[in-house]
């Protein structure tokens, strides 16, 4: 019986650290995202009310995700 429980929360703690694949592919994302955002507006001043918009609206979404895989890690764990 014991023996189980022991299994059953590595499996959780090997799950949650799956789970830090993906907050990586969002720093990832978001890395990706203000680089392209930098270049933008360094080629071109004149769009940096309009693309600063959509980066913000981006970065929203990406952390939402990274926030929603924190989430589920914290879950599996407890």
């Amino acid at each position: 019986m014991e023996n189980e429980i022991l299994q059953d929360k590595a499996l959780a703690y090997i799950a949650a650290g799956i789970c830090a694949i993906g907050m990586s592919a969002a720093a990832w994302g978001l890395t990706k995202l203000w680089t392209t955002l930098i270049e933008t507006v360094g080629r071109n001043p004149q769009v940096k009310k309009d693309v600063t918009l959509f980066g913000f609206i981006g970065m929203g979404s990406i952390e939402s995700i990274a926030l929603y895989i924190l989430v589920i890690a914290i879950l599996m764990i407890s």
